[in-house]
């Protein structure tokens, strides 16, 4: 894998449980590029992302992420793999019972973050990078969809990761509202960080040209190839 290859699978099988979900998947992604993964329900996208964040086990082919090997990485590796990786859920997965700095510091502390200064300076930079710097200090309830999802790209965005998985990120929200994830997504993605995003929303690849891989019938399609 060269250094600029974040992501690359080979020869790879994606099972869930002892069911074949997805056969034959060669792919690579480069630092920096932003790819659509694309697919009915059902035709395998959760999956592939579950695998590639190790949540399911790769069981035949090679899958190399952020320089662990997906087929042989242990489980006491995996929060170090997830470490560099930022993971953007359809469902946004804030805690509802604090505020945007303290969801943030959450998660600096349960990866290493000691210092009070480097954290309060990194929260303050990523909500810089979403356009929330003013909303640091508000309850997550209080905030707008589109808000709530800029705060778990922020939270993604924390530890400066290789990878971003983005689940169905516009999924909940309104179609003005996700051409603005979009977009911030987009400028993520041209400062060097690469990002998958699984998506329904045609309109929006309609308006946002980018490389697409496609499940389909059990295989893997790229649109590059």
């Amino acid at each position: 894998m060269s250094a600029e290859t974040i992501l690359e699978l080979k020869d790879a099988k994606i099972y869930q449980e002892e069911t074949l979900v997805l056969t034959d998947i060669n792919i690579k992604i480069q630092k920096g590029e932003f790819v659509y993964l694309i697919g009915e329900t059902g035709s395998g996208k959760s999956s592939l992302l579950k695998t590639l964040y190790a949540e399911l086990h790769l069981k035949e082919g090679t899958g190399t992420v952020a320089d662990f090997q997906l087929q042989k990485i242990k489980r006491k590796n995996i929060p170090f793999l997830r470490r560099r990786l930022g993971i953007v859920f359809q469902d946004f997965q804030l805690m509802t019972d604090r505020t945007v700095e303290k969801n943030l510091e959450f998660v600096l502390r349960a990866t290493g973050w000691k210092n009070k200064k480097e954290i309060k300076e990194r929260i303050d930079g990523v909500l810089e990078m979403v356009g929330l710097h003013t909303k640091g200090f508000k309850m997550t309830h209080q905030l707008s969809g589109g808000e709530q999802q800029r705060v778990a790209i922020a939270r993604a965005l924390l530890n400066e990761p290789d990878l971003i998985l983005a689940d169905e990120p516009t999924g909940n929200l309104d179609p003005e509202t996700s051409q603005r994830i979009l977009n911030l997504l987009i400028n993520i993605s041209q400062k060097g960080t690469a990002i998958l995003m699984a998506t329904h929303d045609y309109s929006l690849m309609d308006k946002f040209h980018q490389r697409t891989i496609k499940c389909e019938a059990g295989f893997v399609k790229d649109s590059t190839n």
